[in-house]
């Protein structure tokens, strides 16, 4: 495998895959999906899934490929993520990553050893169990004083990832830092676009968008998902959008109070995503908000690509 991707990243809702879109057909290029929710059948309205228009555009990849009752990973989206590459290589065509999932992205820019066996899941049960009884909180203090790098970098909310660092320190390893121990890819090369706008805008853009997901039928999408086995505990309906709804159903709340959750949830997730992609030192950033409109933004885009 050889040549150069190209990857589209940023926050949620800043409009990554227009510009993807736009970008493929630039350089005549395929997409890559590099979402942990777009990979999911009937997820669709929950996820922002690019619509069937925007997908016969430019062909898509890992979109609409997993049945979420399924279990998924990182390792399988890196072995399914590179076999696309290979193929739009094949083609003689540029593969365009688009996306936000941080660890996925991960997968396709660094080496990363998943071959380790599995640790002994009951240590793992346990953690759960303390994160059910005393929250999150607790493990992440736990954390901080058994690895502090760790815990400065990972969320306190991020329950999974507190608890594989937990794994990681009980058996003296530690989890880490990609910006500095892990090593590059040499699989093919790197154009690294991060995508950023106003903060008051980008918050407005989410709130809106949720409100149009809700409009769009989310609340039927999410039942019906619930009708076919699906519940809060797959990994697939942790994703935000779909376990706000499901506590609605639940009784824990009311539909209003539901929808502020997915908006508020949202914002902290696309604040996270910046903080994680600003750690790419490689990373050229343009900022939409300082652009007339998309066009002018993605002028700028394609002559920076053309160096």
């Amino acid at each position: 495998m050889s040549g150069e991707i190209i990857v589209i990243c940023g926050p949620t809702a800043v409009g990554k895959t227009k510009y993807a879109i736009e970008t493929a057909l630039h350089v005549d290029g395929e997409v890559v999906s590099c979402d942990s929710m777009q990979l999911y059948k009937f997820m669709d309205i929950g996820s922002a899934k690019p619509t069937e228009e925007e997908q016969a555009m430019v062909k898509h990849y890992l979109v609409d490929e997993i049945d979420p009752r399924d279990s998924f990973s990182v390792v399988k989206y890196q072995k399914m993520a590179r076999k696309a590459i290979e193929e739009i290589f094949s083609k003689g065509k540029t593969p365009v990553i688009a996306g936000g999932t941080g660890l996925y992205l991960n997968s396709l820019l660094y080496e990363m050893d998943f071959s380790a066996p599995p640790r002994d899941s009951s240590y793992r049960d346990k953690l759960y169990e303390e994160a059910e009884k005393y929250g999150p909180q607790a493990l992440h203090d736990r954390l901080r004083q058994m690895d502090p790098d760790a815990a400065s970098r990972i969320h306190p909310n991020n329950t999974k990832k507190v608890i594989r660092a937990l794994e990681a320190a009980e058996s003296g390893d530690k989890v880490k830092n990609f910006a500095t121990e892990l090593k590059q890819c040499t699989d093919y090369s790197v154009k690294l676009i991060g995508l950023t706008r106003d903060r008051a805008e980008l918050y407005d853009r989410i709130n809106r968008r949720v409100d149009i997901l809700v409009e769009m039928g989310l609340l039927d999408e999410v039942k019906s998902l619930l009708d076919m086995g699906l519940s809060e505990s797959d990994i697939s309906m942790k994703g935000i959008g779909y376990k706000e709804i499901i506590g609605y159903y639940n009784g824990e709340y009311d539909l209003e109070t539901a929808i502020n959750l997915v908006k508020k949830n949202t914002r902290r997730y696309a604040k996270r995503q910046l903080t994680w992609f600003r750690r790419y030192d490689d990373m050229k950033w343009f900022d939409i908000s300082e652009y007339e409109d998309d066009n002018a933004c993605l002028e700028d885009i394609f002559k920076w690509l053309n160096k």
